[in-house]
């Protein structure tokens, strides 16, 4: 029997997978959350949740740098990747080693989309079913108490060059399920690089600086705040951009995100 990934490339579920290598921290984060974690042999050195799953399994590297001989040497039957996280290059070489699932993650709906294809996989579907479940009603009752006005807004990932999210891109679905309105959102690039006299013509109602992947801090908003009068704030970046399981508690940030914007500095 064979199921489609993400990428619609054709995936052989003809035997059960035992031996498991994520090449993304959401990806990781989920398949512990279906009660695969002991199928899980490898996974890269950003795969911090949960918290102790490090100590227990072996590292291969980071999203673009893998070392494919850790990953031969764990003799895996599928390697999970994703079109954004991991190169095409990466991709193929470890083709040459196993199967391998790409998801592409754009929407929300990806991510219940991806939850359920991987209940299909893993022989999981009634656990992927629940959380799938569980995900939709997060979201559901997140969205009834929003009231928020629709502000404008930049949401930046990077410094040297600064870079922000631009449309086509999961945090900037997450963004607009907030409310919220990507100034960037037409930008030609998904991520573009921008300067802050620009930002300052753009004249956004709220500036959000990520934790991750640069790790922004107050020296990185006051640097900002002298180009810009908006509201600045440094937020969770986990909970932007990480997909799967992770947005269970994502929705409760949001909400206290939202609670904490509503009230005046």
């Amino acid at each position: 029997m064979k199921v489609r990934d993400q990428l619609n490339r054709e995936i052989d579920i003809s035997k059960q997978f035992t031996r498991i290598v994520s090449l993304v921290p959401s990806l990781t984060e989920l398949i512990v959350a279906l009660g695969l974690e002991n199928e899980l042999v490898g996974i890269t050195k950003f795969c911090v949740h949960p918290q102790d799953l490090k100590s227990k399994k072996t590292i291969v590297g980071g999203t673009k740098k893998v070392h494919i001989d850790r990953v031969k040497a764990l003799n895996p039957d599928l390697i999970l990747c994703n079109k954004e996280e991991n190169t095409l290059e990466i991709v193929k070489e470890l083709e040459g080693i196993t199967q391998v699932h790409v998801s592409n993650i754009i929407t929300f709906e990806d991510s219940i989309d991806l939850v359920k294809d991987y209940g299909v996989l893993f022989s999981k579907s009634e656990i992927a079913t629940n959380l799938a479940s569980e995900l939709i009603s997060a979201k559901n009752i997140f969205e009834r108490k929003l009231n928020s006005e629709k502000l404008r807004v930049a949401y930046f990932i990077w410094r040297k060059p600064w870079m922000v999210v631009g449309g086509n891109t999961f945090i900037n679905s997450m963004l607009e399920i907030n409310g919220w309105e990507n100034i960037y959102k037409n930008a030609r690039s998904r991520y573009p690089e921008i300067s802050l006299e620009n930002l300052k013509e753009q004249k956004p109602d709220l500036i959000l600086l990520s934790s991750e992947p640069f790790p922004f801090q107050q020296k990185h908003l006051d640097e900002i705040k002298e180009f810009s009068n908006s509201r600045i704030e440094i937020v969770d970046g986990e909970f932007f951009s990480w997909y799967g399981s992770r947005q269970l508690k994502a929705f409760q940030y949001f909400q206290e995100l939202q609670n904490y914007l509503s009230r005046p500095l």
